[in-house]
């Protein structure tokens, strides 16, 4: 590649500084006291303030991926994928206020484990959990290291699976040893880099072109040097600057981009274990709340922080960021689809000094980091919780806590053989790739999700083949793409009719086919009680003023896979030194850890939990008005 490397001495500073600050995070968690409580290492303790879970559940999802993807998105189709940042605002928003209550109130470490609790059957939760560990390598893990490494490897010079393994080593040890805790401090630390650093990007941006106005028109002259002059191919699209696209002829069509963008984006910010797993950690609900209006305000950010930055870089550098030669791109960015999705970085190192290109790179790290530790940390989580405690019924929480340590070990491992895969997909558009993934095969759990905490009448059968039947034709789909990838521009589309459907319009049948198999199913099978729903459901949750006594913790549908203790029994047991060498290191990796099997979230906690004042929920109510107000704004401005 043509551009500058980090080289020079003031950046490679930058750089050190930073992983010596995460670094130093890493060694605090590793002095903190009840490591070795599954409870703590998994949900933080459920003590984490508003401000951590904010960041970090913003850090989690704006990562490599978005740097890369977002920016790339921009340079090729203009700003309409903000839809997609803006509109999930509202899930945002939903899950702090409607899902997170349910989930509390039935008591659960993970969002499969709340499917087996609200419908009594433990298929779906296997299912559910295999599903997201799939997905968290094909649709996050593995887009999160491709990107990651294409910074490294434009920044150094490095062979891609170089970087590749560099980033791994780096963020596998920290997730490891720290814990949720620690990832989500260092999430919340990332973020204010990430803010800071993006701004600084902007800003040079802005004035190399020269504002707003001047960048409308340059970007529609934007085009490479070497193109089929019979096509228009390398031309900027002529809807760059609009949001609602034309919903026949365009790539995002407006009715199924605000459907996609809202309804079948509720699984991810609703009902993904890495998201929500943020919030489960809240002290209370107020603080949940408060963590979801702060990741709301951060959402607004990436108009301005990734999707024009990378209509810049179209616009400085459009050789290279817009070629559509195949030659060209391969000696561009080693992929002969396209190379839109160097667009950000190669913004950073060639238009910012030295010391500001140390920062950025700082920034993509973060990026990386925050990504990579998130979805660790989810994954070993749900195999850990919702597999491992099936196999091994009477696990003690230091042999949970080692089996979760090794699968990360394994998740690492195999999300190395999926880069070729995304390396190639949708014209390289990585966006354009997770959008897809998601809307294939993610998108329906969001609607069983939806139906079993508002409809009583869902049955277990609805849900558990309303899903499969679901992601079975998803998967055929994906697979399709696979097996006849998309025409680079200007040959003729010869695929089967099915791939020709917009994968936007494809998703949103998919949520329709599942929320028809649910009702029809639903209606030929028995439901559940009332009394077997008691706290698991919208309408019988726990926290609402019933009259009835809501202290005992029986109800038929809750799993006995660990054995409760009682409460506080951990912050009462004396450990005893350590005698040997082997226990030293154990305690040392794992922290001190009793025999004892995971205690449950006690009907009584839970209550305290969602438990909120007047003032709060004032404050609280006024920020969602708000916010969902400044979204209809930017919606109507820039449309």
């Amino acid at each position: 590649m043509s551009t500058k490397g980090l080289d020079h001495w003031g950046d490679i500073l930058v750089v050190a500084v930073y992983f010596c600050f995460i670094l130093g995070i890493g060694i605090w968690t590793l002095c903190r006291p009840n490591r070795g409580n599954v409870n703590n290492y998994f949900l933080a303790g459920r003590s984490m303030p508003w401000f951590a879970i904010g960041a970090s559940a913003f850090s989690s999802n704006i990562g490599s991926e978005h740097f890369v993807g977002l920016a790339g998105a921009g340079a090729s189709s203009g700003i309409v994928l903000i839809l997609y940042e803006w509109f999930v605002v509202f899930d945002i928003l939903a899950c702090a206020w409607v899902f997170l209550p349910v989930y509390i109130s039935a008591g659960v470490f993970t969002l499969p484990e709340y499917l087996h609790r609200r419908h009594g059957r433990g298929r779906i939760r296997v299912y559910l959990s295999c599903v997201q560990l799939v997905l968290y390598i094909l649709s996050k893990l593995v887009v999160s290291i491709f990107s990651g490494s294409l910074f490294i490897q434009m920044a150094l010079g490095w062979n891609m699976y170089a970087s590749i393994i560099a980033l791994l080593v780096i963020t596998g040890i920290f997730t490891v040893l720290g814990g949720l805790t620690a990832v989500m401090y260092t999430d919340t630390f990332q973020t204010a880099v990430m803010m800071i650093g993006a701004v600084i990007v902007t800003a040079y941006g802005f004035a190399e072109v020269g504002g707003y106005s001047s960048l409308q028109a340059k970007y529609m002259k934007s085009v490479p040097s070497v193109r089929n002059e019979n096509t228009s191919c390398g031309l900027p699209k002529a809807d760059a600057f609009h949001l609602f696209l034309d919903p026949v002829d365009s790539d995002y069509p407006w009715p199924a981009i605000v459907v996609m963008s809202t309804l079948g984006a509720a699984w991810y910010w609703c009902c993904d274990q890495m998201i929500v797993q943020r919030s489960l950690a809240a002290k209370n609900i107020s603080h949940a709340k408060g963590g979801s209006i702060v990741t709301g305000y951060l959402k607004l950010m990436p108009m301005f922080l990734l999707i024009f930055p990378g209509m810049i870089s179209r616009v400085l550098y459009p050789d290279e960021v817009a070629c559509t030669d195949p030659s060209v791109c391969e000696s561009v960015c080693d992929n002969p689809v396209g190379c839109s999705n160097i667009a950000y970085p190669k913004l950073v190192l060639e238009l910012l000094p030295y010391g500001l290109r140390g920062l950025l790179m700082v920034v993509m790290f973060s990026a990386v980091m925050s990504s990579l530790t998130s979805i660790f940390n989810s994954s070993s989580t749900i195999f850990t919780m919702d597999i491992w405690r099936r196999i091994r019924k009477e696990a003690t929480q230091r042999e949970l806590l080692i089996v979760g340590r090794v699968f990360l070990v394994f998740m690492c491992g195999v999300s190395v053989l999926g880069v070729p895969i995304i390396k190639a997909s949708s014209g390289g558009q990585l966006f354009t790739y997770m959008t897809a993934m998601e809307g294939y095969i993610s998108a329906p759990m969001g609607v069983v999700f939806l139906f079993s905490i508002f409809w009583t009448k869902m049955t277990e059968p609805a849900a558990f083949f309303g899903l499969i039947i679901a992601n079975t034709i998803g998967g055929i789909r994906l697979v399709l793409e696979f097996v006849y990838p998309t025409p680079s521009c200007g040959e003729l589309d010869e695929r089967p009719k099915i791939l020709r459907l917009n994968y936007l319009y494809f998703g949103m049948m998919l949520l329709f086919i599942t929320a028809t198999l649910i009702i029809v199913v639903s209606f030929l099978t028995t439901p559940q009680s009332l009394e077997q729903l008691k706290g698991v459901t919208w309408w019988t949750r726990y926290g609402q003023k019933t009259g009835r006594d809501e202290i005992e913790c029986a109800h038929s549908t809750i799993d006995n896979d660990a054995k409760e203790v009682k409460p506080d029994t951990e912050s009462d047991v004396t450990v005893e030194v350590d005698k040997t060498v082997y226990q030293k290191i154990l305690t040392f990796l794992f922290g001190h850890t009793d025999v004892h099997q995971v205690e449950e979230f006690l009907v009584e906690k839970r209550r305290k939990f969602l438990l909120q004042g007047k003032k709060a929920t004032t404050l609280l109510n006024i920020n969602a008005v708000f916010l969902m107000l400044v979204i209809a704004f930017l919606t109507g401005f820039f449309n």
